[in-house]
């Protein structure tokens, strides 16, 4: 299997993801990891971009790979970057461990014209039943023990869109997912992940 069916494969938001942006758009990829995202848009989508992260070994990892990459912590904020000078930012598997999320979210849509999140769905049904047992859960949306974890805010769908329209965000397109088949039905209790697209509301 090539290394694009095995993205494809095993992060099923990065098709969604795709699926939304224009042949040769601006592109910045927030807590980019090794930059898998970006290289699968480049080739899907010929996109120019740059990632953000803040882990060393991630840097390296952008760098071997030949993305263009900045290290920063999100959580200080998009400060080094002008207004509207991207046309897509976003935030993959990244939104539920950062502590700022409202001034991100706001710099999100400072910086970008429009924004993409996708997170693990905190209201799946596996997870409900998890604490219902007793126990925090894992799963491959969620790997980590309560002990180890870097996520700090999760959420469910309800509790994004909740967020969005508290905060003037206008949502745009969701995508439920779980794994990579569309959850159209009850996508709170039976979606593992969600995937939004969103702009500035008035």
């Amino acid at each position: 299997m090539s290394t694009h069916a095995m993205l494809a494969a095993t992060r099923p938001d990065f098709a969604a993801i795709a699926a939304w942006i224009p042949q040769g758009a601006s592109v910045l990829d927030l807590g980019c990891g090794d930059g898998s995202l970006l290289q699968y848009l480049k080739r899907e989508r010929n996109v120019r971009g740059y990632g953000v992260e803040i882990s060393d070994a991630g840097i390296v990892a952008c760098i071997e790979s030949g993305v263009n990459v900045i290290q920063n912590d999100l959580d200080s904020g998009l400060k080094d970057f002008e207004s509207n000078s991207f046309d897509y930012v976003i935030l993959s598997q990244t939104l539920q461990a950062t502590r700022h999320t409202e001034p991100l979210i706001q710099e999100i849509l400072r910086v970008g014209h429009e924004g993409i999140v996708s997170f693990p769905n905190f209201g799946y049904w596996k997870a409900r039943l998890n604490v219902l047992r007793g126990h925090m859960p894992v799963s491959e949306e969620l790997p980590y023990q309560w002990y180890d974890t870097p996520n700090v805010h999760l959420c469910t769908l309800d509790d994004f869109e909740t967020f969005c329209t508290d905060h003037h965000v206008h949502i745009l397109e969701r995508r439920v997912m779980t794994g990579d088949n569309e959850v159209l039905i009850l996508p709170n209790l039976f979606g593992s992940m969600a995937v939004y697209r969103f702009q500035r509301g008035l």
